[in-house]
């Protein structure tokens, strides 16, 4: 346990230093190699801006000051509504994809030929049938994030070891048992595989969706600086898409590791 927590230590002091190392080269480059033309903030200054949009009075902040909340909470909430029902969707159909012939042979092709389609071609229409609403946002979303999950679910379906079945049929498993027992659990590591991958792309999304088709946001404010010229604010919003990020990956990492201890435990 000891040798446990100090390697723990260890990798997150290495963290920490690469972290510093971008921030200090950063600083270097902006600061004293005069990099971007004065046009680039120094960390210093988004820091500041950042925390006079968050709300805390240690300056000025105009129009912005005070409104990181909001922005931050309407953007959350898209990213999650968006990917709780692309999931909702997408795992029971790449199960079912994955593990019947006639399923695979309708729904198929038509995930491959909606595939490639580009999240910003489903613009048009997500205006046109939600109008410039957060509802557009949460299905340009939706979209985007359905196809990882449910190619990852298909795959791990599709893989589920011969014996685990045998051994459920021996035990006089029922199909639907059978399938929610044995195969969704065996899926589990791809279909979690998928769901970190469509969580990062909700994320990138949903500031698309913002700038295009919704009026609040991380995303919209993320437009509106770039209008008033406002370049700490522009690295502010991306700092805080950053953290957004990592935290829903390790939420998901989270909720990984408690369900697949079986896993690991099956693997020694």
């Amino acid at each position: 346990m000891k040798l446990l927590t100090s390697s723990n230590a260890r990798h997150g002091l290495l963290r920490i230093a690469v972290l510093a190392s971008l921030v200090a080269a950063w600083h270097f480059a902006v600061v004293v190699g005069q990099a971007g033309g004065g046009f680039i903030p120094a960390p210093g200054a988004v820091v500041r801006a950042l925390l006079i949009w968050i709300g805390l009075p240690i300056g000025e902040g105009g129009q912005y000051a005070g409104t990181w909340a909001p922005a931050a909470m309407a953007s959350t909430g898209r990213v999650f509504a968006g990917f709780l029902a692309a999931a909702a969707l997408a795992i029971p159909l790449g199960i079912l994809i994955g593990r019947y012939r006639i399923a695979a042979d309708i729904l198929d092709p038509v995930i491959q030929l909606l595939r490639p389609v580009p999240v910003s071609a489903w613009v048009p229409f997500s205006m046109v049938f939600f109008g410039i609403k957060p509802a557009a946002a949460i299905f340009l979303v939706a979209i985007g994030t359905f196809f990882p999950i449910v190619l990852n679910t298909i795959a791990g379906a599709r893989h589920v070891s011969d014996l685990h079945l045998r051994s459920a049929a021996m035990l006089g498993a029922s199909r639907w048992r059978t399938l929610t027992h044995v195969i969704l659990f065996a899926a589990m590591p791809s279909i979690l595989t998928g769901l970190r991958v469509g969580m990062g792309l909700a994320w990138v999304l949903v500031i698309v969706a913002e700038m295009v088709a919704v009026k609040s946001g991380l995303g919209y404010e993320l437009w509106n600086s770039y209008y008033y010229s406002r370049m700490d604010i522009i690295v502010a919003v991306m700092v805080s898409i950053g953290v957004f990020g990592f935290l829903s990956d390790q939420l998901i990492l989270l909720i990984s590791r408690r369900l697949l201890a079986w896993h690991k435990a099956t693997d020694k």
